[in-house]
């Protein structure tokens, strides 16, 4: 057994799979739960022994308890859980049926709430360890044609906020942290179901996946409340505040068209809401990378809001001082 152990929900490809190698190359041992065998044999071959691959559903929250049982028994005790799982399809809502709405809230809402859940119950023996939930700028900002998407992001952050209150109350030295990511260049959108005429694409600007593996090993690294990835979330989360009617009159147009790529759609391809595909291996990349940027600013959210509500006002008394 070893003294590092983590978990990555939805490990097996994108941004999981993006986390999954930088927890490795930090001295981890990293148990991976996803619904594809192919691909969870493709990640104990490339990582042998430092991988305990494990098929399930993380909307299935027996399924996800057996699952961190059985990690802790063949690598040893859990001191990291990354949610990473989600699932999305690009699609006026009127056209969606519901049980595609429920099943996309199950995997990237309610899978967050189970990955928790057992990873609580696991970490609250020793009162130690880091989780981490996978956020997205869409948790503060909607944007159309992935309601389902929207709603669970915006899910995550209130689950999470209140989860954190109650391990406040309780004086425990478990964290948990959600990182709000950006557009990422992930193979998710060669399979998500979509509706659109044109292929989706991340809306622009696009980020490589290990920009956001780096953002959330750093809040395994410290373990702070929320992190903001890049500026385009900023962009998002602080004018929403300030203007969200003219973002939702701006978005209607510019927020739907950014999600298009130049390239038709006539339907029909395979989508990974009743099962994952087979098509991907094991990549944390998509088809963007020409287009995705190698870097982001990755900042404490905290520490954003207070630079944007209270240094300007000091600063302007500042100024009046120095003038007066």
């Amino acid at each position: 057994m070893t003294e590092r152990v983590a978990v990555v929900a939805g490990g097996s490809a994108g941004v999981g799979r993006a986390v999954v190698s930088c927890l490795i190359d930090d001295g981890y041992s990293v148990g991976v739960l996803a619904r594809g065998q192919e691909r969870l044999s493709e990640l104990e071959k490339i990582y042998g022994e430092k991988v305990l691959a494990l098929t399930c559903d993380v909307a299935d929250a027996e399924a996800v308890a057996r699952a961190g049982a059985t990690i802790e028994d063949t690598l040893g005790p859990v001191s990291v859980w990354v949610n990473a799982a989600m699932m999305t399809s690009f699609s006026p809502f009127p056209k969606m049926q519901a049980d595609e709405f429920q099943r996309i809230v199950n995997t990237t809402l309610i899978g967050v709430v189970n990955g928790t859940r057992t990873a609580l119950a696991l970490m609250e023996k020793r009162n130690r360890g880091r989780i981490v939930n996978v956020g997205s700028g869409l948790g503060y900002r909607s944007v159309p044609y992935q309601s389902a998407y929207c709603a669970s992001k915006h899910g995550i952050n209130g689950f999470t906020a209140s989860i954190r209150s109650e391990l406040i109350r309780e004086g425990t030295a478990i964290t948990i942290s959600v990182v709000q990511l950006p557009a990422i260049n992930t193979p998710q959108f060669d399979w998500a179901l979509n509706r659109l005429s044109k292929k989706p694409q991340p809306a622009p600007p696009i980020f490589q996946p290990d920009v956001a593996a780096q953002a959330i090993m750093r809040a395994v690294s410290e373990g702070a409340r929320e992190y903001f990835v890049g500026k385009s979330v900023l962009e998002l989360v602080f004018g929403n505040m300030v203007l969200p009617s003219w973002l939702d009159r701006k978005l209607a147009d510019s927020g739907a068209e950014m999600q298009k790529s130049d390239d038709d759609d006539p339907g029909g391809r395979p989508n990974n809401l009743s099962s994952p595909v087979s098509h991907i291996s094991a990549t944390a990349h998509g088809r963007f990378g020409k287009d995705a940027k190698e870097s982001a600013l990755i900042v404490n959210a905290d520490r954003a809001r207070v630079a944007a509500f209270a240094i300007p006002p000091l600063a302007a008394l500042l100024i009046g001082l120095l003038i007066g």
